[in-house]
């Protein structure tokens, strides 16, 4: 677990150091080369994890791959300055339910397409790459997703402009309600000054860290055997709850999520969906005492509820980034809170790695008595653990 909790961390690490410079990039030669740039590090560099045969290499590729890979914090202002202004919340909750269905897709792909020469020998021999290199199919195939969506990027128009506001419009901004006053202030002062920014920056990078930690335990709770406290479910169970937890992602981002942010604003629906959050996984432990279709219900209810919260928390808390700084200035602010967020993801994955080899060797330990001890939840099998890293 340790070896593979490094390895998905490597990636966020490298995303923290680098994040802050692609956002200064994006403000200074434009959102469209950034974006260009980074899913070209994708193709290259995912391919050549696929290839990794030793321990060092799969870090270096995931840690390099982190590293160029600027993407995140020029979409999000890409998503602002595409649209217009009544179309923000829809722009940022695409942006959104993209990462959230690759955090679906993803571990689909790698469960049906690893060791394909085991899986499918009729297709692919022992021999051939894919038998030698066991999972190099999934890199390939997300690759190829990645080569196509760069092909794409040829039609994408560049969104950052300078210009400078006449003082009678300045004047006029300041008559502006609050959230308008966010959205059009010509700012002068810097990202450190600016206590609105700074304040959902805050935010943003707790609720990262809790929806990290969510995600991490989620599945290692769901396979742990029930003598355990777990659920005793196998990798196509809960893989059967995290596809029905997108599908009802994006139905809510496409549909409802408009109506409201329209009727409730970006601040209360934050708080709302983080409140919601917490009395929504204070029921997973009740679960275990469930069976059957009742089970199923539950646990079905419960994720999907908890994908919409928290996909409205996330996204509000973005407009409020994004609303509060100019826009010469929203690369570099979403570089600066994806590179404090992506270490608060990057503590996740190592702290669960960590307790799951504590808790092997302290399992009969009197500091957990019984059968519902916290950290017994996180025994699970290995190849289910290999595959959803």
């Amino acid at each position: 677990m340790l070896v593979f909790s490094n390895v998905a961390s490597s990636y966020m690490i490298g995303r923290a150091f680098s994040a802050i410079f692609w956002g200064i990039v994006a403000d200074r030669i434009g959102r469209k080369p950034v974006i260009v740039f980074s899913i070209l590090s994708v193709v290259i560099f995912n391919t050549l994890f696929g290839l990794s045969t030793e321990y060092w290499m799969a870090i270096a590729t995931r840690l390099v791959l982190g590293s160029l890979n600027g993407l995140l914090a020029p979409i999000k202002a890409y998503a602002i300055e595409v649209c217009q202004a009544e179309h923000h919340a829809l722009g940022l909750s695409v942006v959104n339910t993209a990462w959230g269905f690759g955090l679906v897709i993803g571990p689909a792909l790698g469960g049906y397409l690893a060791q394909p020469a085991e899986k499918y020998p009729q297709i692919f021999s022992k021999e051939s790459v894919f038998g030698r290199f066991p999972y190099f199919l999934p890199c390939v195939a997300v690759s190829l997703l990645a080569a196509i969506v760069l092909i794409s990027c040829i039609w994408m128009p560049e969104t950052i402009h300078k210009h400078k506001s006449p003082e009678k419009d300045i004047q006029k901004v300041k008559a502006l309600p609050s959230e308008q006053s966010y959205l059009d202030s010509p700012r002068k002062k810097s990202l450190l000054q600016n206590w609105p920014w700074m304040s959902t920056m805050v935010s943003y990078c707790f609720f990262g860290l809790h929806d990290t930690a969510y995600s991490e335990i989620l599945s290692l709770w769901a396979v742990s055997d029930r003598k355990y406290g777990g659920l005793s479910f196998s990798s196509e169970d809960i893989g059967g709850v995290l596809a029905v937890a997108g599908a009802s992602l994006l139905v809510y981002q496409l549909i409802i999520y408009h109506w409201v942010h329209k009727f409730l604003g970006p601040v209360i629906s934050s708080r709302v969906a983080s409140a919601l959050s917490i009395l929504i996984v204070s029921t997973y432990p009740f679960m275990t005492y469930l069976s059957g279709a009742k089970l199923s219900f539950a646990l079905y209810s419960a994720a999907m509820m908890r994908s919409v919260v928290a996909i409205t928390a996330s996204t509000g808390i973005s407009l409020l980034q994004n609303h509060a700084v100019r826009q010469d200035q929203r690369g570099t602010a979403n570089g600066i809170s994806t590179t404090a967020m992506s270490f608060f993801k990057a503590i996740a994955p190592i702290g669960a790695g960590y307790l799951f080899s504590w808790a092997q060797k302290h399992q009969d330990s009197t500091f957990f008595p019984g059968n519902q001890s916290i950290c017994s939840v996180l025994v699970v099998q290995k190849d289910f653990l290999i595959i959803h890293t």
